[in-house]
Formats: structure tokens, C-alpha cells, sequence
């Protein structure tokens, strides 16, 4: 079901719109409890990362389900692998992640992204030495 689910949000999101989870068709709509009502959470628990658009926050949570992170090609029909993730957060292609792929997903969701710490630190540096 993810994988149907999944295709028909990449091709909406084509069109400029990611449908919260209570909006989706019937046959798509997740058989859990929590998931039609007023106080649905996480209605948005299903996020299209777009091509021309910022990413969603890469958080170590995409270990667990990659539905906050879809590709955004519809023919791909899968969520974003550890290397586009690292992408996401700016390590270049040739940079190792040790262990099994969720302990990847987890380093790549846990760090400080490599081009905000490179700022970070040019910024300490120039007040240490003013």
C-alpha cells in the first residue's frame, strides 16, 4: 500500500500539491486508528520532497519510515535513500557512513549539516580574532 500511496503523492506533488493524510482517496488513507477525525496527528506524515523547492528537514526519525521523505519521481515510487538524505544536508558524495543503513540514516538525521557548520565556524572564527 505504501507503494501506491506513494506513487499518486509524487504525481499530485508534479502539480503543486501534497494532500495532508486525512485528504487522501479512501483506498490510500493508512489502516490506522489515528488517521481520520479532528485531532488526526501528524496529518502531514506524508511529505513529497520537490525538486524546486527546500527539503524537509532530514531528522534520524527517517530510519524508521521514510514517509516525510518521498522521492519526488513518481516513476521511482520509494522514499529517499541515505545518499540523497546526505545530499539533503550538504555532505559531499564521497563522504563514508559506517554501519547498516539505519545506523546511516541516523548519522546523516543526527549531524549539524557539513555547510551550516562550515559558516558556523568562519563566523566563531572571526569574532575570536577580532
Amino acid at each position: 500500500m505504501d507503494l501506491a500511496r506513494y506513487a499518486f503523492l509524487a504525481e499530485v506533488a508534479q502539480r503543486g500539491y501534497t494532500p495532508r493524510v486525512d485528504e487522501l482517496p479512501l483506498g490510500l488513507v493508512p489502516d490506522h486508528r489515528n488517521v481520520r477525525g479532528d485531532k488526526t496527528p501528524f496529518r502531514d506524515r506524508f511529505k513529497v520532497q520537490a525538486w524546486d523547492r527546500p527539503s524537509s528537514t532530514v531528522a534520524s526519525h527517517i530510519s524508521k519510515d521514510g514517509h516525510y521523505y518521498i522521492h519526488p519521481d513518481p516513476a521511482q515510487v520509494r522514499s529517499l535513500t541515505v545518499r540523497e538524505a546526505a545530499r539533503l544536508q550538504t555532505f559531499p558524495d564521497d563522504y563514508f557512513f559506517w554501519g547498516n543503513r539505519t545506523m546511516q540514516y541516523h548519522q546523516v538525521g543526527n549531524a549539524v549539516p557539513p555547510l551550516l557548520a562550515y559558516e558556523i565556524g568562519k563566523k566563531v572564527a572571526e569574532i575570536l580574532n577580532a
